[in-house]
Parts: structure tokens; C-alpha cells; sequence
């Protein structure tokens, strides 16, 4: 029994011009198989319309109620300081049977816990204010 190992003028050292593409295809299909289960696990089922960063420029009319809230938590009426929430929902109560409804805005310490603007928006809400808005200050232009 004999065996052939190539012919004997054949170069042992030559290199091999074949490339083996099968890992390469290996790991696509496990790619393309962990990006088929985590997209529906990313992509929600219930559309939601996000809002869109802009500025804008709104005026402040007299009629507008203005609530502060200062870095420790009170609640101030314009400059007069509010007691309780309470006080400040039977302030807003008169506010709210005003027609047109005068607008709330609400201008909240950067310091301030949520506590407090939580506090201010439950007064709003129980006095039955349906026009509520944030008083913020715009970001530095760079």
C-alpha cells in the first residue's frame, strides 16, 4: 500500500492562497441573531411624540400669578410668603373662577428640592388652576 504526499518537485514552503471566510461568517450570523432579539426589546410599544429642546419667549402679563419657591422649600405668593399649602390653595381658589383663567407660573430655586415645586403644583392643582407653567432662565449661549 503506498502512499502519495505531492509530487516531488513541489515547494513545501509555498504559501496557501485560500482564505477561510468560515469564522468570519460565524460570528456575522451570531451578530445578526443578538441584533434580531435585543431590537424589539429596545424599540416600545406605545408611540410617545418627545419634546423638542427650544426656547421660547413668552410674555408676562399682570394678570399672571406668580409662585416662588426658594431654596429651603417656602412658598411665596409674589413676595408674601405662604404658611402652609393650604394657605396658598385658598389664595388660588378666588384665581380660579377668574374667566379667562389667569396663567400660574412657578419659579423654583435651582437649589430648591422637588418637595417644594411638588408642593406648589398640588396647591394649583386642588384650587383647580388649569394653566400652570415653569419660570426658567435660558442656557448660556457658548
Amino acid at each position: 500500500m503506498a502512499m502519495s504526499l505531492g509530487s516531488a518537485d513541489a515547494d513545501d514552503d509555498a504559501p496557501i492562497a485560500a482564505i477561510n471566510t468560515t469564522p468570519l461568517v460565524d460570528v456575522m450570523l451570531v451578530l445578526l441573531i443578538i441584533f434580531l432579539i435585543t431590537i424589539p426589546a429596545v424599540v416600545t410599544a406605545i408611540p410617545v411624540t418627545l419634546p423638542k429642546e427650544r426656547v421660547e419667549v413668552r410674555e408676562t402679563k399682570p394678570e399672571n400669578i406668580i409662585i416662588s419657591v426658594d431654596a429651603k422649600g417656602n412658598l411665596f405668593w409674589y413676595e408674601q410668603r405662604m404658611p402652609t399649602v393650604q394657605a396658598l390653595v385658598d389664595r388660588l381658589k378666588p384665581v380660579a373662577q377668574q374667566v379667562p383663567q389667569p396663567e400660574v407660573q412657578i419659579r423654583g430655586d435651582l437649589t430648591a428640592q422637588y418637595d417644594g415645586v411638588g408642593r406648589a403644583l398640588l396647591a394649583a392643582q386642588r384650587a383647580g388652576i388649569t394653566k400652570v407653567s415653569f419660570i426658567t432662565e435660558p442656557p448660556p449661549r457658548n
